[in-house]
């Protein structure tokens, strides 16, 4: 090696170990603790695996999102039912599942086209078991506020003040 090519390597060696060292460095100054996934469900096998049938079956992926990123190009304003299980009980949702006209229940600016449709049509099992799957969807506490602020702008359009 010439001594002009030995200085660029000893550069870039130098340049390389510094980076290396500030990464280091900057994971070592990180003090906040990641609080991990907020999401979890307490329903039982059973309830999910029927749950989860129910929701592919009635194509509510079609509008809702459900342990997942929201997709950037969905069209409907729909909420993500994660954590939706925190913001209502089971009662609630039998209930919304079962009116035939669920905006009655839970009012929505969304265009007709847009709104949530009745599963009153469903059999009282299906409802019940819908319900309990909606039900079983909890967030963290430390999460819960800012789940409970996208629903109220979601439904509302208006910004979101804690009471």
């Amino acid at each position: 090696m010439r001594t002009g090519e030995k200085w660029i390597w000893s550069l870039i060696a130098i340049i390389a170990l510094w980076a290396v060292g500030r990464a280091l460095w900057q994971l070592g100054t990180q003090h906040e603790p990641d609080p991990g996934i907020p999401f979890y469900s307490t329903a039982t096998p059973e309830i999910t695996r029927a749950g989860s049938d129910l929701y592919r079956q009635l194509n509510c992926k079609n509008c809702h999102t459900l342990w997942t990123v929201r997709d950037m190009f969905q069209s409907v304003p729909a909420p993500a039912l994660d954590g939706i299980g925190s913001l209502r009980d089971e009662q609630w949702f039998y209930n919304y599942f079962s009116a035939a006209d669920p905006q009655t229940i839970l009012p929505t600016r969304l265009k007709p086209q847009y709104r949530m449709p009745s599963y009153a049509h469903l059999d009282e099992q299906e409802r019940r078991t819908l319900a309990a799957y909606m039900a079983s969807l909890k967030v963290q506490d430390w999460y819960l506020d800012e789940t409970r602020q996208a629903e109220y702008e979601k439904l509302t359009g208006k910004p979101y003040r804690p009471q």
